[in-house]
């Protein structure tokens, strides 16, 4: 059962973030959601589990089917495919624009989410990889200063999750994303290098698609969540 601690955040926000953790991680793709079950594991309201499952919905991770409801959604190759390709632009904005805009204090902020990132890959921990990765995209987004562009990778992001998980267990991708992180830190906030930090933030994606999108193209991949 996972916990909510109401006192550290907004209930809402919390139960949100603990339903997105289980789907990218613990629900296949196609499992039905049941409310009740929810709503046990969180201990909160069947309203505010509906007000989860109706973010998730917005955000691609569920889809409601006829007559059986909220269910984990499925990721095709093309869906995945297309979602690389904004990704690919949409970040590369932002690693650009922290570059010209981070204040001294963004770029502190961004090598020390690089640490994390190394030290949650070197004691081989692919969920705290995941985590310390979703706290960095954040810091390079407030950096960037591009609310529009944030919203929008926030909902790229969102779907992304549920392939990061692919990408990270193909052999020698999750070395080669710290490698290609740091190449962007170090361009964003070392150097104040703006086509660098464009450059080395789209090989990132197009690395991980590289990754990903064989996988799914498998038959037997076909369901990947």
């Amino acid at each position: 059962m996972s916990h909510v601690a109401r006192s550290a955040a907004p209930l809402r926000r919390q139960v949100l973030a603990l339903l997105r953790d289980a789907i990218v991680s613990e629900f296949a793709p196609g499992e039905r959601l049941v409310e009740r079950v929810l709503c046990e594991r969180f201990e909160v309201s069947r309203t505010v589990v509906r007000e989860a499952l109706r973010a998730v919905e917005s955000e691609g991770l569920v889809e409601i089917v006829p007559n059986r409801g909220p269910v984990v959604a499925s990721v095709s190759a093309a869906d995945a495919a297309s979602l690389y390709e904004v990704r690919a632009v949409l970040e590369a904005l932002a690693a650009k624009s922290f570059a010209e805009r981070a204040t001294a204090q963004h770029c502190k902020a961004l090598i020390s989410a690089m640490k994390a990132i190394e030290k949650a890959h070197a004691n081989g921990s692919l969920n705290g990889v995941l985590q310390a990765k979703d706290q960095y995209y954040e810091i390079l987004f407030d950096g960037a200063a591009n609310d529009v562009s944030r919203d929008m990778l926030r909902n790229v992001h969102a779907r992304i999750r549920m392939l990061r998980t692919i990408s990270l267990q193909v052999e020698g991708r999750a070395q080669s994303m710290v490698d290609e992180l740091r190449g962007i830190t170090r361009a964003a906030a070392h150097d104040r290098d703006p086509a660098t930090a464009w450059t080395a933030s789209q090989q990132h994606v197009w690395s991980a698609a590289g990754a990903v999108l064989p996988q799914l193209e498998n038959p037997e991949s076909e369901a990947v969540g």
